[in-house]
């Protein structure tokens, strides 16, 4: 529904040569097709958000849409490109969107510059920037009396405080603010605050209790078309399913989260699932098939070889060899 509204909003903003209209057009545009999952589209439409916007002529946006045009189109290009492929690529952009972020005065806006701000942090896996951003984040929150960011700083808290060994304060965190976050009515990013409770409870050695989440955040999926985060719940829910000696199911999960990454073109959670894939293989004495299936998704990278997803690949390749 979303994705429609987008395409009747820039017609009537190209048919009126409204300049603004085109601007925020392709911002809404490039959110909820990151949203869906089209990630190519929805980093074809924030470029062009971001190619169209004027510092001085176009600051009245913010108050208009409540946003800041230029920071969020950083930040959701952002985490387009890291789902693509392009981690070094996604980092740029979240510095830019920081530091357009930290030279706008924006009040009571910052909050949800703030949450944009540490839910990249938290995917890209910078911890220290998002204990900062948390923090800044919490602060307005509670300032100006916001619920639905006051929630979301919760949640990132309880994450930060899983990441640092707390498990016990992490896990009471990310479910107190799931439940505060669900209460406002919210439903965008759920499937990843569910995802972070399932890997701080797999963490915490509760196995069931994360498959449980997994499946929560996939009824989601299904339900709202929330699609970004799809190959990676069920790349995820294979692991744990392999722990508990389920390896032929395991085995369907790795193939679907790569069949809905390669729809996707999301390079990323392609290479995880055959990561996933490959370590199975290896398990089972298939060298070599292992080898293949991940030298070729790993030969497409161009950037980020010092991230964590590449450098495991990278590991498990000369494991391999």
């Amino acid at each position: 529904m979303a994705q429609r509204l987008d395409e009747d909003f820039l017609r009537q903003s190209r048919e009126r040569n409204d300049a603004a209209g085109l601007i925020l057009g392709h911002m809404s545009s490039g959110v909820n097709l990151m949203f869906a999952g089209r990630f190519t589209s929805s980093r074809s439409h924030l470029e062009k958000a971001l190619a169209r916007y004027d510092p001085t002529s176009h600051r009245s946006l913010v108050h208009h849409a409540g946003a800041h045009p230029h920071g969020l189109s950083q930040a959701y290009l952002g985490n387009a490109l890291f789902c693509l492929g392009f981690p070094d690529q996604a980092h740029a952009r979240l510095l830019g969107f920081i530091a357009a972020f930290r030279s706008s005065l924006l009040g009571p806006y910052s909050a949800g510059g703030f949450a944009v701000g540490a839910r990249l942090l938290s995917l890209t896996g910078d911890d220290v920037g998002l204990d900062d951003w948390v923090s800044q984040l919490s602060a307005v929150a509670t300032e100006h009396g916001f619920p639905h960011w006051h929630a979301q700083s919760a949640i990132y808290r309880g994450w930060v405080k899983v990441k640092n060994g707390d498990l016990a304060k992490g896990i009471s965190l990310l479910r107190s603010g799931s439940a505060a976050y669900r209460g406002t009515g919210a439903e965008t990013w759920r499937p990843y605050h569910i995802a972070l409770l399932a890997a701080a409870r797999e963490i915490a050695g509760q196995v069931e209790e994360a498959v449980t989440l997994l499946d929560e955040a996939l009824q989601v999926v299904e339900r709202t078309g929330e699609r970004w985060l799809a190959a990676e719940l069920n790349r995820h829910k294979g692991q744990l399913l392999l722990r508990q000696g389920h390896s032929e199911v395991a085995e369907e999960l790795y193939r679907k989260a790569l069949r809905i990454a390669e729809e996707q073109e999301a390079k990323l959670w392609e290479l995880r699932a055959a990561a996933s894939l490959a370590q199975l293989r290896r398990d089972q004495g298939r060298h070599a098939e292992a080898r293949d299936l991940l030298a070729s998704i790993y030969g497409w990278f161009t950037e980020g070889f010092d991230t964590p997803d590449l450098k495991d690949a990278k590991a498990l390749l000369d494991a391999l060899a």
